[in-house]
């Protein structure tokens, strides 16, 4: 009995390799899991269900035909593709859960989500966030023609680091913090977290009041290996996989 975590794969046709070991975990090991949970940022950008491009028709074929072997695939929204809806889900299998989510995982309640609302002191990044995902801003996006959307996305693309290994300061800059993590645990009163967005692979103990330790498991990035986080009813396993050759 397994339950595998991904998240963070950034798949785009620009990154082969990328693509590539994900269609294969799809094909081979995670079809020996309980459930396979998508922590967010599985592609490097969504601007809508409407833009079916072959590079996404490829992988939403991948996840339907994963689905339809009959393991339960879920899936919670990243940074970059946080337009990913229904229509998604609908043709895909996968299960959309909100940016807060507290799983039952072999009998321990466990808060999983993306990540960016721990990163607090990345003031302009939360302050950017709460504006985009206002649902009403949402709803004039997606109505938006898709040509424009296109070349939005294309213009923050190419001024971004896409598929690019993080410096060490943006990594600094968009790393979580203590108070945030605290809250979180205070907050949705649970012994384990698991998240991804800070590309940090790790894992920590939190002290928590009465004399309480909390777990955090950080999953990383796809860009130079793929990491998949694998929980058991007695034990979790973070570990990396070679990307496959272009």
């Amino acid at each position: 009995m397994i339950t595998r975590f991904i998240s963070d794969l950034h798949l785009s046709a620009d990154r082969p390799d990328i693509t590539g070991l994900f269609v294969h975990f799809l094909r081979t090991e995670a079809r020996e899991s309980d459930a396979l949970y998508i922590l967010g940022d599985l592609f490097d950008y969504w601007i809508g269900d409407d833009d079916q491009t072959v590079f996404h028709r490829h992988i939403m074929d991948e996840l339907k035909a994963f689905t339809s072997s009959g393991i339960p695939c879920f899936f919670i929204a990243g940074n970059r593709d946080f337009l990913i809806g229904e229509r998604f889900a609908a043709e895909t299998g996968v299960t959309l859960l909100p940016e807060h989510y507290i799983a039952n995982i072999y009998g321990i309640p466990t808060l999983l989500l993306h990540g960016d609302t721990l990163c607090t002191e990345d003031v302009s990044y939360q302050k950017f966030r709460k504006i985009i995902r206002n649902p009403f801003l949402l709803g004039i996006a997606k109505r938006l023609p898709l040509s424009w959307r296109r070349g939005l996305a294309h213009k923050l693309r190419s001024g971004s680091k896409s598929n690019q290994p993080l410096t060490p300061e943006q990594l600094q800059k968009m790393d979580t913090t203590e108070a945030a993590v605290q809250h979180a645990f205070a907050e949705f009163q649970v012994d384990r977290i698991i998240h991804g967005h800070t590309h940090k692979p790790d894992i920590h103990e939190h002290s928590l009041p009465k004399g309480a330790c909390g777990t955090r498991i950080v999953l990383g990035d796809w860009y130079e290996q793929g990491s998949i986080l694998e929980v058991t009813a007695d034990t979790f396993i973070l570990r990396s996989e070679p990307l496959t050759a272009d």
